[in-house]
């Protein structure tokens, strides 16, 4: 038939008759507020074919292209909306969460092996509070030691918490001490940060250390105050002819010293002097050095420590002025102007208190290139704003185990999935396999059921005319995500630095000492 032309339509013949059945749906509407007067009133009719036929079909790099996009959403916004973004775009349901099983496949192999060689040990290397206890007093003795510094050991307090392990410490200068309260607390943290590497402890710890007593006001950068006493003598009378014939000596010899430290660095073309002092008495002749490198970038290049240009500036001293120094000891203290505490203590990772750039907490170093990895800005504040949201969560997953973890991960907590599963698994001390075999059902069945869902979703809001609140609840599953980790940041923060063991610690010195 000619169906362009009904009224002249005629059979052909010889023919044959083909017909075709089309199902469609009559849709007849008006505005809902028609009876306002600047609203459309007309009456509006929808016609929708129904196809009974096969489907249009999504190309393979379509879909390569789509699995992307989902990835990059989920990543971003959570597994939420990139259901809602690739069902709001056809994207067969299948292929939604065949895409997020991937990615949490991929997330499962390549951080959870890393996460275990970090978090897991077995429980006869676990050290207790008590061991931890005596472990740092030890270290605190042996280093105290060295450094010439007496600790009020009644005042000295230890706290290991499950955030971090609070330490504070307060000491008194002696006449041998050389190095300031910043020096001290690289010290102690280094030795205290090596001895946690051995024991694998990489919880973050946080080290108070302050002077107390009448001589805390040593300059350790001028050297006024140094060699001095706390303890008060009994004044005697003073034979003032040998101080004024050693007068001469003494200067003569920090003369010399200067400019031997005007040669050491003329010297050297990686290093500039920025200032130095020099003081001496009958004991000791006292260096103060802050020094600069003169690379490019060298904050990541300038690979000498404090320590090995201290030796190399001493070494060069001592040799050229053997003569004069005679009984003397030669200190030198130098500082790099552009390093850190975490360089001067060898902390594998710092976290800074966000209103005080002096509380900070630092965890310990850890080798090899997955180490090096997870202590990065990035991986490091994630995995530790995990362990915090883990450890919320803990209480739970002891109490129901494996099947716990699955419904943890299956069910849709915004902003956690398999990784703070994987944590929780890893802090109950659940199996290796255990764990990633609980997660990676979870993480399935949370795949297919949000897939499926999303689908569910965005078909009801095409069928009650509502797609333009799909993008806003994409934005609200965006913001939700975002707000929960920052507020999750926030409330770690919080509990990290928290105040009330340290304002103690003070109050005790100051009814002790006085005010300081």
């Amino acid at each position: 038939y000619n169906q362009s032309d009904i009224a002249n339509a005629s059979l052909v013949e010889g023919g044959e008759l083909i017909s075709k059945t089309i199902e469609f749906e009559i849709d007849v509407s008006k505005q809902t507020l028609a009876f306002l007067p600047f609203v459309d009133d007309e009456t509006k009719i929808e016609v929708r074919v129904t196809e009974t036929g096969a489907r249009s079909c999504w190309s393979v790099q379509d879909l390569g292209d789509w699995g992307y996009i989902l990835i990059g959403a989920e990543l971003g916004g959570g597994r939420e909306t990139a259901m809602l973004s690739g069902g709001s775009a056809g994207i067969p349901a299948w292929w939604m969460a065949f895409t997020s099983l991937s990615l949490s496949g991929i997330t499962l192999l390549v951080l959870y092996p890393l996460m275990y060689k970090i978090y897991h040990q077995d429980s006869d290397d676990i050290l207790s509070r008590s061991h931890i206890n005596r472990l740092v007093e030890d270290i605190l003795s042996r280093t105290a030691t060295r450094l010439n510094i007496n600790v009020d050991w009644e005042l000295y307090k230890i706290e290991p918490r499950e955030l971090s392990i609070d330490i504070m410490v307060p000491y008194k200068n002696t006449e041998s001490t050389l190095i300031d309260s910043k020096d001290v607390r690289a010290e102690v943290l280094r030795e205290i940060l090596d001895e946690f590497a051995l024991f694998r402890v990489f919880k973050p710890v946080q080290l108070t250390v302050r002077t107390i007593g009448v001589n805390q006001g040593i300059d350790f950068d001028s050297g006024v105050g140094i060699g001095t006493s706390a303890e008060e003598e009994t004044e005697e009378t003073q034979n003032y002819s040998s101080f004024f014939s050693e007068l001469h000596t003494l200067s003569r010899v920090e003369d010399e010293v200067r400019e031997s430290l005007e040669l050491f660095f003329a010297r050297r073309n990686d290093v500039a002097m920025e200032g130095a002092v020099v003081t001496s008495d009958d004991r000791v002749i006292f260096v103060s050095v802050i020094y600069r490198p003169t690379q490019r970038f060298a904050f990541f290049r300038f690979k000498k420590t404090r320590d090995e240009v201290q030796t190399e500036l001493h070494r060069f001293i001592s040799e050229r002025n053997s003569e004069l120094l005679g009984s003397q000891d030669l200190i030198v203290k130098g500082r790099n102007q552009v390093s850190t505490l975490a360089d001067r203590s060898g902390a594998g990772r710092v976290e800074r208190a966000a209103n005080s750039d002096e509380r900070i907490v630092a965890v310990a170093k850890q080798d090899g290139l997955g180490g090096k990895m997870l202590q990065t800005k990035l991986l490091g504040n994630t995995l530790s704003t995990v362990e915090y949201m883990a450890n919320e969560k803990r209480e739970m997953i002891n109490k129901w185990g494996f099947w716990g973890l699955i419904v943890f991960v299956w069910i849709p907590f915004m902003a956690s999935g398999v990784l703070v599963g994987a944590m929780l698994g890893l802090l109950s001390r659940m199996n290796f396999m255990r764990v990633l075999s609980a997660t990676f059902i979870g993480g399935s069945i949370a795949s297919i059921t949000w897939a499926y869902t999303a689908e569910g979703i965005v078909k009801f809001m095409h069928q009650y005319k509502l797609e333009a609140v799909i993008p806003l609840i994409i934005i609200v599953f965006v913001a939700a995500a975002f707000l929960h980790i920052r507020s999750t940041k926030m409330r770690r923060q919080t509990e990290l630095f928290e105040d009330t063991l340290l304002d103690n610690f003070h109050a005790n010195i100051q009814a002790k000492y006085g005010e300081q």
